[in-house]
C-alpha cells in the first residue's frame, strides 16, 4: 500500500508535506511524545486547507501556505465559486473545514505553540489531535485516490485504525509496553490496533510465546470461546470482535497508569 500513490491526485510540494505533518502526528502520539503530536496538528492544518483551496478553485499552490486567520480562512471556503471536484465536494466545502479550526484551537491554546499555555498537553488532547487528523486524511483519501476503490478502502482503513501508546512499533514488530501483562491481554491490545485479520503467526511473535500450540489453545481458542476475537485455525489468523473492543477499552486500557509530563521530564534528567 503506497500512501504516495493513493494521493497522486495531489502535487508533491503538498503531497509530501502533507504525509510527513501526519507521520509525525502518529509517530508522536505512539511515542507518548504529547506536546509534539499537538504542535505538528497544527502544521497539519495548514497543509490541508492549501489543498483544499487549491482543490476548490482549479489550481494547487507549490507548496503550503498559512492564512493569517484559520477559522475565518476555513469558513471563506463554503463560499468559493468556482468547478468543485466532482467526488467530495460538500467534505472539502464544508466537513473538512470545519474540523480543521477545531484542530488548530488545540495546537494554539492548549499548551503547545506559546509558552504561556494554560492547559498542560495531555492523552486526552493528543488522542482527539490523533484521531481527527486520521479521519481528515481518510476523507482525502475518498476524493483524491486514484487507485481502485479495494486499495483506497484498505488505505482508509490503515489512517484510522486505532492506535494507543501502550503499543511500541518497532520495525515489523510490536511490543506491548506492560511486560507484567498477561498473554491474553496483551494480545487482544495488539488486536486492538489493527484494522483487519492479524496472523497467529505475527501475534506468537509479537508477544513473544514460546510455544505456538500452547498459545494457540491457552489464548486464542479460549479468547474465540468468549468472542473476544475470531479464531480463524484454517487460516492460523485472528480478528478482534466487538466484545474484545469494548474489553481492552472498558478493562484493559482503563487499567494502565497515564504518563504525566512532569514525570516523563523527571525521569529523563536522572
Amino acid at each position: 500500500m503506497e500512501r504516495a500513490k493513493v494521493f497522486a491526485g495531489i502535487p508533491s510540494g503538498l503531497r509530501e508535506p502533507l504525509l510527513k505533518s501526519y507521520e509525525e502526528i502518529a509517530a508522536n502520539y505512539a511515542n507518548r511524545r504529547w506536546e509534539p503530536s499537538e504542535l505538528n496538528g497544527g502544521k497539519l492544518c495548514e497543509v490541508v486547507y492549501t489543498i483544499i483551496e487549491g482543490a476548490l478553485k482549479g489550481a494547487f499552490p507549490t507548496k503550503p501556505s498559512k492564512p493569517s486567520n484559520m477559522p475565518q480562512a476555513c469558513r471563506n471556503l463554503e463560499s468559493i465559486s468556482g468547478t468543485p471536484l466532482p467526488v467530495g465536494d460538500r467534505s472539502l466545502r464544508i466537513l473538512i473545514p470545519r474540523a480543521l479550526p477545531a484542530l488548530y484551537e488545540v495546537r494554539n491554546n492548549r499548551g503547545v505553540g506559546h509558552v504561556g499555555g494554560d492547559v498542560d498537553p495531555n492523552f486526552m488532547d493528543a488522542t482527539f489531535v490523533f484521531g481527527t487528523a486520521s479521519w481528515i486524511m481518510a476523507e482525502l483519501v475518498r476524493v483524491f485516490h486514484q487507485v481502485d476503490t479495494g486499495e483506497a478502502q484498505e488505505t482508509v482503513n490503515a489512517l484510522v485504525e486505532r492506535k494507543h501508546p501502550l503499543v511500541w512499533e518497532v520495525g515489523d514488530k510490536k511490543r506491548v509496553l506492560s511486560p507484567k501483562m498477561s498473554k491474553t491481554d496483551q494480545t487482544l491490545v495488539l488486536l486492538y490496533g489493527e484494522p483487519g485479520w492479524v496472523s497467529e503467526a505475527d501475534l506468537l511473535q509479537w508477544v513473544e510465546h514460546s510455544n505456538p500450540a500452547v498459545y494457540g489453545r491457552d489464548v486464542l481458542k479460549r479468547l474465540h470461546k468468549n468472542r473476544l476475537v475470531e479464531y480463524d485455525q484454517e487460516q492460523k489468523r485472528a480478528h478482534i470482535s466487538s466484545l474484545g473492543v469494548a474489553e481492552v477499552d472498558e478493562r484493559i486500557l482503563k487499567a494502565q497508569p497515564a504518563t504525566s509530563k512532569k514525570t516523563r521530564h523527571k525521569k529523563r534528567s536522572r
